[in-house]
């Protein structure tokens, strides 16, 4: 099966784009958006947002993603006429996201550095509102990325310093700069845990009332943490799908999650956005792993490889067995949450172990988040897009959404 998966060809996955149909900006209302459902089988209708629960089956249990965005670009005025761009990506190894958010006074964090050819050497710095200052300093530079020491007086946390110094890091296809709106717009209403660098945009259409109108009708809903990293936007540039690199990204999910899950795998569990379905179907596999006994002796938080899904020694393990392995897992490492790293990628020929849907936005041509689409509608996907574009709804994320039912 991966040999299959690995010679999947990323040209399979391209569609035409016109530039005009990137939702560039945000609705006035987050509900207001269309809403494409699509059930394999019987064709697609469409209606708006805010009538989701109508399309939503009975017992459906939604899962959302609680990471909340941090301004991560971060612009130091060098001269007058020189302004640095620093982005911050993820902690150094061995300290992980919600640790670094957390943090007071200092940090070394890996980042991207636009004009880093004019910044030879010496410290750069920004004021805080408050009289407080936050430094930066250039140090080890790696594969594109460097090494940034940040430093900064007062007893701000790392998040708050980003929250008081930075910009909203808007995806780049959107081709403009971020503005005052984005704070509130390119964040999701729930949004809770620091660490992402990108939101889970299928979350963004969620107003409160909706939650509560969704409540009241009995559509109950779970939330995990996984902190989205900049990725999500890594262009697909080998010509089968087996050369291409997986991000990892650092997931947080407590005991009372895997809890409800496990009560509920009989029911319709529909992830909100992909970054939540990855969440799922990562804590299928580690729970498969530590049935199998494959993380036994293993140092640090386990890591979930792209190629896990595919391997032949982890085939047959139900649902319950992954579950009540995790379960167990928690209760003899005395653990009220599971930590763990995934670069998972679920692709045409991938068998969904716990989710029975999506809910998410229209993806970039020859994107990995294309590739997952296509694992739960096979070539029906191109119809799919098809109808998008032919009934005029908007792309990407602060686009329209589509409800795929299985």
């Amino acid at each position: 099966m991966s040999e299959d998966v690995k010679k999947i060809r990323i040209e399979d996955y391209d569609y035409p784009l016109p530039e005009e149909r990137i939702a560039r900006f945000p609705l006035p209302e987050r509900d207001a958006s269309k809403l494409l459902i699509a059930r394999p089988g019987e064709g697609f209708q469409h209606s708006i947002f805010s009538e989701i629960d109508r399309y939503l089956p009975e017992s459906t249990y939604l899962v959302f993603n609680e990471t909340k965005v941090v301004q991560a670009r971060l612009l130091f005025p060098k001269n007058e006429t020189t302004t640095i761009e620093v982005f911050c990506l993820e902690p150094l190894p061995g300290i992980d996201i919600q640790q670094a958010m957390a943090t007071r006074q200092s940090i070394e964090y890996i980042c991207l550095v636009g004009g880093a050819r004019k910044w030879k050497s010496g410290s750069l710095e920004i004021s805080l509102p408050g009289g407080s200052q936050l430094q930066a300093e250039k140090r080890e530079s790696r594969e594109g990325t460097f090494r940034i020491g940040f430093s900064w007086s007062g007893e701000h946390t790392f998040a708050e310093v980003l929250e008081l110094a930075g910009k909203t890091p808007l995806p780049p296809y959107l081709k403009r700069a971020a503005e005052e709106v984005d704070r509130e717009r390119y964040q999701t209403v729930f949004a809770q845990n620091d660490g992402s660098v990108a939101a889970p945009t299928a979350s963004l259409h969620f107003t409160r009332p909706l939650l509560k109108r969704l409540a009241q009708k009995g559509i109950e809903h779970g939330k995990l943490t996984l902190h989205v990293g900049a990725g999500t936007f890594k262009p697909v540039e080998s010509e089968k799908i087996g050369a291409h690199e997986m991000h990892a990204e650092e997931v947080f999910i407590s005991k009372g999650f895997v809890e409800n899950i496990y009560q509920r795998l009989h029911q319709k569990i529909i992830p909100v956005g992909t970054t939540a379905m990855r969440a799922l179907e990562s804590l299928y596999w580690l729970g498969a792993l530590l049935f199998k006994g494959k993380l036994a002796g293993e140092q640090g938080i386990p890591v979930l490889d792209q190629w896990i899904p595919y391997r032949d020694d982890l085939k047959g393990v139900t649902p319950e067995q992954s579950f009540e392995a995790l379960l167990q897992y928690l209760q003899h490492q005395h653990l009220d949450t599971l930590h763990f790293k995934t670069a998972l990628i679920i692709a045409p020929g991938y068998h969904h172990h716990i989710c029975r849907g999506l809910l998410t936005n229209f993806h970039q041509p020859k994107s990995t988040l294309l590739l997952l689409v296509a694992s739960m509608l096979g070539d029906n996907w191109k119809e799919m897009y098809r109808y998008a574009l032919n009934h005029e709804f908007r792309f990407l994320s602060y686009g329209d959404a589509s409800l795929i039912l299985l």
